[in-house]
Parts: structure tokens; C-alpha cells; sequence
């Protein structure tokens, strides 16, 4: 008589439990058991359950291959899903085998789990493992098929099914007095009298950072500051050389720049950086009482100067010179230099809600993620590295989608409306460049390896790097030459399938369409890790630090830019903002999209065991040592700054999109 313990541990997620009978079968090598109940009527399965049982069989099954589970009907009780985490078979030669699950099981509906050892296709030596790899990639094939969510944009998940028992959103949060009182105010079409009038919103959510923003918003070098670490440091850019249409002299400048020193060799050196918001030239504005809204396409220079701070010394607020279009500088009168950086805030704002928080990591993330699901069994290693990076983000997106471009969404009363975000995503669609979302070629691209003060550049760089070492361990382990890469079938369709449904078959993005070598595969998934956790946090943390003070930063302009000097006044700028009741709109939009849920999972957690192997167990400790001994540097490196950098500080960065 040959016995198995076999032992189940139920998720720790809000209504994971059943009072459903569930059973086992356990598929050998030399045969299989019969189906076995588990459980009567009780609280066997109720949440956060783990519990043992004993199965004797009349033999051995050999080499314990499969284990199917199902789910059955209990008398007269409704339907009730079931979160099984894992299952854990103690083999007659007290052996143990995992069998991660970590899914919502429905009744009739039997599932098939694989030991934990991640196997490639071509490692597979019976028939039984064979066909369940098969099998369970049909039954995905069908349940992820792609759909033209956006036209001229990345494909994405067919919304009108619904999303896999992998993919099921549990949230943990609550409404403050905060979002409330935003509420209230979101259909009151008063314009603001004052900025003072403004600050009486943050009475009910101080933050030391919002006080920060406050007090020096209208700062040259505070603003200059954003452009490197506040949401969207992936627009500038260092310039050696003025754009032909941006006809800044070195008398415009010279009051700016170090003693003696002139424009030209300021370039030359290195000491200039731009912010060029051509991708926005003639896109159509939404229109509010028959008058189209305002957005400038123009340029802003740069400055390192003596105490290496990033400051704008120049401002063209369209593409090309004229009258109409001046240079505005900051010895132009203070309301001038302030709505010149205002319509600069607005473009960068728009450009980064767009291309380089929607399109680059929500979009893209769900690109990554359909092409896994459909493509890697879940034996398969890199489906196991990848899977903890996936949770959530499908149904998040769609929630996301439907919020911000919704009839009153953050996006469709910005001043490009709805249509007009949409046209500038598809701009930035098809510029994207696969080196664009490697962060070290990024950098080196945009020459900003030495610019002093960018924190997000140096923790980019450390957390990539210690990523890219763990992902090359695991690759290396499981992937023993180049030949391995090129002859994985799976994989190789996997790589397809973001090929075409992520960059829509475009070359020119250089977007590999095969991976031939460790090295490559090493990048690449790299690249998507980085990409839905560092990358998304480094672009969407800090929102509502920054997004919440609208004048800061405000996604809608309401009058159109200065074209005429000395013209303007404060009462200009309090006048070109948006109504009270959009302001709370905005700003209840950047407390969503910062907002953290109690069961927020930071990276390198993984609270799912998907390896068995001790060499990947050891890999992911390894991990997670990595970004403690990060997140020390970081912290210590905060403690001396007036403004910490916190977005790519490891406990802060999330395994996964979830918001």
C-alpha cells in the first residue's frame, strides 16, 4: 500500500473559500489514483486554510506527474469559486512536490497541475506532460484573444470575455474625507479668484511633498528639478546643438550662464539640456463653447549651472518662429516667465499621461502579458519569472481605460479631450523604439549619463542591473546554450506574438521578432520586468505629489498662451485655469492614479511559489537581498536630500500594474 500526503493551502484573498466538495486525482508515471473527496461540508477550504490529508493507493504511481483537482457541487449551496494557492504531494519515498496553482477554481471545471520544476518544451520525457502542456495552451488561446482596443495602437485583451481566473482582481482600499470632498466639488463650474483660494483643497491631505510643491512651484530650479525626477524624466534630452526653429542667441541667454561663458560653448561642453514637444504640432484640441482649447508644441532650454541645478533659461512656446511666437526668458516680467513654464507643464503633462504612462508601461504590460499567457505553459521558466509581473493589470487597464477617457475622465476634459490623447498616443506609437525601454540605452541616448542630481537615472540603473542579474541566473540555469534559446518553439512564439500584437509587426522599432541567444533573452526580459514594475512606478507614483497642485502641473489651459510681452498679468495666471469642479477632477485623478492598496505586492516579494528548485529559491532570495541592500543606498542617499526620491526605492515599486 503506497501512501501520499497531500496538502492544501487556500489563498489569503477576500472571499477565497468554498463549501464546495473538492478532489484529487494524481497521474503517475506507472498509472493514476482514483478521484479522491477531500472534504465534506465544513471549513476545510475557508480563507488562509492549509490542511493535510492522507491518501493511500493499492500501489506506487511511479513518478508523480500531474495532479488534477476539481471542484463539486455540496448540497444545496450556490456557486462559490475557490482560490487554491498550492498543493503539496509527499510522495511513498517521502519526497514533496509542489504544485503551484494560485487560480480561482469554478465547479466542472477540472484543472490540471504540474510539479514546480520548470521544464522546457523539449525536456518534457512523457506523454501525460506532453499533452497538458498542449492542452492547457489551447484552453488559453481561447480565453486570451487579442482585439483592436485602440486603432493605430498596441493590441490588447478581448474585454467582452471575461478575464482568466489568473488574471481575478481582489482590491483593498476605502474612500477618505479627501476624495469625498473632491467629489463634492466636481460639477462646480466657478472659476478660481486666487491661488490662496486653491490651497483651502490640501487642508484635509497635507503631505510634506504637497506643502513642498506649494511653496515652490513657481521655483526655476524646483521646476527644472521635475524634468529629471518628478513623473515624467524621460522627455529631456541633452543639446549640442539648437533646433533651426528655436533661435535662442547668446545675448538672450548670457545673464544666465557662468561668468564669461557664451551659449556656443555651453553647448559644446554639455551644460545644455531641451525638452522638444514637436510630437504635438497640429494635434486638435478639444472644444469647449465652440472654442478650441490650448496646447503649446513648442521648446524649453536648459541650464546646468554653477551650483549644478537644472534650470530653464528659455521658453518658445510652438514650433515655429515668429512675431507672434516670441522667446520668453526669465528676466521677462514674472507672470510672462510663469504662464511661458505653465504651458510647458501642461504639454509635458499630456505627452506623459499619453505616451509614457499609458502607452510605454499599461499598455505595453498588457501586450507582455496576453503574449505570456498564450504562449508559455506554465511549466515553462520564463512563464514562472514572468507570471508575479502580470497580476492584475489586465482588469486594471480596462478600469483605467474606462476612467480616464470616460465622458468626464481626467483625459477627455484635458485640453486635448479624448481624440486628441488617443491621436498624440498613436504619435508616440509609432516613434517607439525598443531601446527606448532598455533604461541604460535610454540613458546613454538622450546623453544624460552625467548630468548631476538625477535620481531616477541612478536607482534605474542599480535596479536594473539587479534585475538583469537575477533574470541572467535564471536564464543561464535553465537555458544551458544559445542552441537552447533558438530551438524553444514556445518561446520563439512568444516573442512572435509581442512582435506583431505589441509593435504591430514595425521593424523599425527594432522589437526583436526571434531571440537566438541567452543574451538577447536576458534583455528582453529584463526589459518587461523593468517595464511593469520599476518603469510604471517611476512614472506614476509620484502623480499626485506633483499632478495634485494644478497650477504646478494642470492637464487643461484655459486661455490661450502669452504671444505678446509685458501683456500679462498675475491675475492672467490665475485666469488661465481650469473651473474649480475640473480642478477637483484633476486632482482626484492624480490621488487615484498614485493611490497604493493594502494589498499592494512590492517587487521581488513573490508571495507565490511557483520554483521548485532550489537553485531558482535561492535566486529569488538572492533578489530580494539585492533590493534591501538598494533600498539602504536609497535611504541613506534620501536623508541628506531636501527632496527625497522615494519612486524607484524598491519597497515602493510594485511586483505588477495594478493602478
Amino acid at each position: 500500500m503506497a501512501t501520499y500526503k497531500v496538502t492544501v493551502t487556500t489563498g489569503d484573498l477576500p472571499f477565497a473559500g468554498t463549501w464546495d466538495v473538492v478532489s484529487v486525482t494524481l497521474l503517475g508515471s506507472e498509472g493514476q489514483s482514483k478521484r479522491i473527496e477531500l472534504s465534506s461540508i465544513g471549513f476545510e477550504f475557508s480563507r488562509g486554510k492549509v490542511k493535510t490529508y492522507t491518501i493511500k493507493n493499492v500501489c506506487s504511481l511511479g513518478t508523480l506527474l500531474l495532479l488534477r483537482v476539481e471542484k463539486h457541487p455540496c448540497f444545496i449551496f450556490p456557486e462559490d469559486k475557490w482560490y487554491c494557492s498550492k498543493i503539496e504531494v509527499t510522495t511513498p519515498e517521502d519526497k514533496t512536490i509542489l504544485f503551484p496553482c494560485y487560480r480561482w477554481i469554478s465547479r466542472g471545471e477540472p484543472v490540471e497541475l504540474r510539479g514546480g520544476r520548470a521544464t522546457l518544451f523539449f525536456e518534457d520525457d512523457h506523454q501525460l506532460l506532453t499533452d497538458q502542456r498542449k492542452n492547457e495552451l489551447q484552453l488559453r488561446k481561447t480565453v486570451y484573444q487579442w482585439k483592436f482596443n485602440f486603432d493605430g495602437l498596441p493590441h490588447g485583451y478581448d474585454n467582452e470575455s471575461k478575464p482568466h481566473a489568473e488574471d481575478h482582481f481582489t482590491e483593498s482600499r476605502s474612500t477618505n474625507s479627501f476624495e469625498e470632498t473632491l467629489k463634492g466639488m466636481f460639477k462646480s463650474k466657478e472659476k478660481w479668484k486666487s491661488f490662496e483660494a486653491m490651497k483651502c483643497l490640501f487642508g484635509v491631505k497635507k503631505t510634506a511633498m504637497i506643502d513642498y510643491v506649494l511653496e515652490n512651484w513657481k521655483e526655476d530650479r524646483f521646476f527644472g528639478y521635475q524634468f529629471l525626477n518628478g513623473v515624467n524624466p524621460n522627455v529631456i534630452k541633452r543639446c549640442s546643438k539648437l533646433p533651426s526653429n528655436f533661435p535662442v542667441t547668446n545675448w538672450m541667454v548670457k545673464p544666465f550662464l557662468a561668468r564669461g561663458s557664451f551659449l556656443q560653448t555651453e553647448l559644446e561642453i554639455g551644460n545644455m539640456f531641451i525638452c522638444d514637444y514637436n510630437i504635438l504640432e497640429g494635434i486638435a484640441t478639444r472644444v469647449v463653447n465652440e472654442q478650441a482649447m490650448y496646447v503649446a508644441s513648442g521648446f524649453c532650454l536648459f541650464y546646468i549651472n554653477c551650483d549644478k541645478e537644472l534650470v530653464p533659461i528659455a521658453i518658445q512656446l510652438a514650433q515655429n518662429p515668429s512675431n507672434d511666437n516670441p522667446i520668453f526668458l526669465p528676466t521677462d516680467s514674472e507672470s510672462d516667465w510663469l504662464l511661458a513654464k505653465m504651458f510647458i507643464k501642461n504639454a509635458d503633462y499630456l505627452l506623459h499621461q499619453g505616451v509614457q504612462h499609458l502607452l510605454k508601461t499599461h499598455m505595453l504590460g498588457e501586450v507582455f502579458a496576453m503574449a505570456t499567457y498564450r504562449n508559455l505553459p506554465s511549466a515553462h521558466p520564463v512563464y514562472k519569472m514572468l507570471i508575479p509581473h502580470f497580476q492584475r493589470t489586465i482588469h486594471i487597464n480596462k478600469n483605467i481605460y474606462d476612467h480616464v477617457f470616460g465622458p468626464a475622465g481626467s483625459l477627455s476634459i484635458s485640453s486635448l479631450g479624448a481624440e486628441g490623447i488617443q491621436e498624440l498616443m498613436k504619435r508616440g506609437f509609432s516613434e517607439l523604439k525598443y531601446s527606448a525601454l532598455c533604461l541604460p540605452d535610454n540613458i546613454t541616448a538622450r546623453g544624460l549619463d552625467t548630468i548631476p542630481n538625477f535620481y531616477y537615472r541612478d536607482d534605474g540603473l542599480k535596479l536594473w542591473g539587479v534585475l538583469n542579474s537575477f533574470v541572467k541566473g535564471m536564464t543561464r540555469y535553465y537555458y544551458l546554450s544559445d542552441g537552447d534559446v533558438a530551438k524553444d518553439p514556445e518561446l520563439q512564439e512568444w516573442v512572435k506574438d509581442i512582435f506583431m500584437h505589441g509593435v504591430i509587426g514595425n521593424s523599425f522599432s527594432g522589437f526583436p521578432e526571434t531571440l537566438e541567444t541567452t543574451d538577447e533573452l536576458i534583455k528582453f526580459v529584463t526589459m518587461i520586468i523593468f517595464t511593469v514594475s520599476a518603469q510604471h512606478a517611476a512614472v506614476s507614483n509620484g502623480q499626485f505629489d506633483y499632478h495634485s497642485w494644478i497650477p504646478n502641473c494642470s492637464p487643461l489651459l484655459v486661455q490661450p498662451p502669452p504671444i505678446i510681452k509685458d501683456k500679462s498679468s498675475m491675475d492672467s495666471v490665475v485666469e488661465v485655469l481650469p473651473t474649480v469642479g475640473d480642478t477637483a477632477i484633476f486632482a482626484h485623478a492624480a490621488f487615484s492614479l498614485s493611490y497604493k492598496y493594502n494589498n499592494m505586492v512590492p517587487l521581488g516579494s513573490n508571495p507565490d511559489e511557483q520554483f521548485d528548485e532550489a537553485e531558482s529559491r535561492q535566486a529569488q532570495k538572492d533578489l530580494q537581498n539585492d533590493l534591501l541592500f538598494l533600498s539602504e543606498a536609497i535611504r541613506e542617499r534620501n536623508s541628506k536630500l531636501q527632496v527625497p526620491y522615494n519612486y524607484l526605492n524598491p519597497p515602493y515599486v510594485e511586483n505588477s500594474i495594478t493602478i
